[in-house]
């Protein structure tokens, strides 16, 4: 072993815990060249967004009026002195309190200096039922299993998710075989299940790497044999999917009703995407080449740690968006190089073994903690580490509210703060990117989910 394998950790931990010497500011814009727009693959135009949303689009819920000292809505400029109108779960009006006039009825929340914020989005959770995941390890391919039947609004770790302005997570299956089930989004909060769902199917989870590898004792213990078995496990829910495309259409018999694959119909209409869990070149090399050229399906990255940046320009001519998580640096064991992925996603840059054309730019990066990998709570701390390591502010507030909505087609509900939308808002003490602020109040659907009790504060 070299010094420096030793000396670079060390290094990264504490270039991580160095104190910002002053309080960043989310601008507007920001200085530097900003890569241009990739064209993501998303299945189907925005108009048809509506389509793939199963939960409620509006509940009941009181008539209130938010005050707060800066107004970050993500699709537009900064609202000094801002509020927000919310009633019966939506986004009623937004702008200046002096521009805004206050209805009679609606009740005025007042939250001092706080800032307002989207309520934050992670496509990576695995902390929505009272065992925290399924067990998807029963075969290598378990297409079959879902985590609906197992959210629950009772869990300490959803409480905690709410204390860190988290209103929105994919709750999927774990990591320990390729095809672990179908994932749901769902809210953080909410009287009932399924006053809280988004969406069910959310995507289905794939992982590819070292997880199933050394979890699937004989079958599929190497990179070649999990890449067969995968290549097996997709290719019977593609076949399934087209002998009822041929009944359908008067083509072919009708054929066996498989339950175990029903769902993967809908991932072939392209109703919902692949999740997958890909690290390393190798790995997200695999995946890129087989779920999006192979077989032609909607994917999104949802690790991509370690040195799988290498392949931006994979992703690019794909239209592949990356929610990178739960790590936020690599160092190099050959030079002792330090990364931070998510701005070497971004710009591209370069990446050592090649130079690529561009990055994936600001609109195809997401952030997300892998929970309870990191705590969920921790969302808006990912983001600030990846700040610290390069990814302009701008472009990490978005990846973790309006980019993440839009990978999975839910931003016509959340991630932004806009008229219509779903009304959450999270108001943090100060800079959200800022890890000395805390989260003083999340709202979700309207309703007060959490209010940091300043007698025993969480953080």
């Amino acid at each position: 072993m070299q010094l420096r394998d030793t000396i670079s950790p060390l290094l990264a931990a504490l270039a991580l815990l160095a104190p910002w010497t002053a309080t960043p500011v989310l601008a507007q814009s920001e200085a530097g060249t900003q890569p241009e727009p990739v064209e993501l693959f998303l299945g189907h135009e925005p108009d048809e967004y509506q389509v793939t949303t199963f939960g409620p689009e509006q509940i009941d819920s009181p008539a209130r009026a938010w005050k707060a000292a800066r107004v970050l809505p993500v699709s537009g400029p900064p609202i000094e002195d801002g509020v927000v109108l919310t009633r019966d779960s939506k986004i009623v009006a937004v702008g200046r309190a002096a521009e805004i006039a206050i209805p009679a009825g609606f009740e005025v929340v007042d939250l001092g200096d706080a800032w307002c914020v989207p309520g934050l989005v992670d496509l990576h959770c695995h902390i929505a039922s009272a065992s925290s995941d399924i067990n998807d390890t029963v075969f290598q391919a378990n297409p079959e299993m879902r985590t609906l039947d197992l959210v629950t609004m009772d869990h300490p770790n959803l409480r905690l998710a709410l204390a860190g302005g988290v209103t929105t997570v994919m709750y999927i299956p774990g990591s320990g075989g390729n095809v672990g089930g179908f994932g749901t989004l769902t809210k953080t909060w909410g009287r009932n299940p399924n006053e809280a769902l988004l969406r069910f199917p959310g995507c289905v989870k794939i992982a590819q790497g070292n997880n199933p590898t050394r979890r699937a004792g004989d079958l599929g213990a190497t990179h070649i044999g999990m890449n067969a078995n995968l290549r097996f496990a997709l290719e019977r829910g593609r076949d399934y999917h087209l002998a009822w495309e041929a009944w359908e259409q008067g083509k072919g018999p009708k054929p066996e009703r498989n339950h175990g694959l029903e769902y993967m119909r809908g991932l072939f209409r392209y109703e919902y995407p692949v999740c997958s869990h890909s690290q390393y070149f190798q790995v997200s090399g695999v995946t890129l080449s087989m779920l999006r050229d192979e077989f032609d399906l909607w994917l999104v990255i949802v690790h991509g740690t370690f040195d799988a940046f290498r392949h931006v320009d994979g992703a690019v001519a794909r239209g592949v968006p990356i929610c990178n998580g739960p790590r936020q640096y690599w160092v190099d064991p050959e030079d002792g190089r330090f990364w931070g992925i998510a701005e070497a996603w971004r710009s591209g840059g370069d990446v050592g073994w090649f130079d690529p054309q561009q990055g994936l730019g600001d609109d195809a990066i997401g952030i997300n903690t892998d929970s309870p990998v990191v705590a969920q709570e921790e969302l808006s701390l990912q983001a600030a580490m990846a700040v610290r390591l390069g990814l302009p502010e701008r472009v990490a507030l978005r990846g973790i509210t309006i980019n993440p909505a839009r990978f999975v087609r839910i931003a016509h509900r959340v991630g932004s703060i806009e008229v219509g939308k779903d009304a959450d808002l999270a108001f943090f003490s100060g800079d959200p990117l800022d890890p000395r602020s805390h989260v003083a109040a999340t709202v979700v659907n309207g309703h007060l989910a959490y209010r940091r009790d300043h007698r025993h504060p969480r953080f």
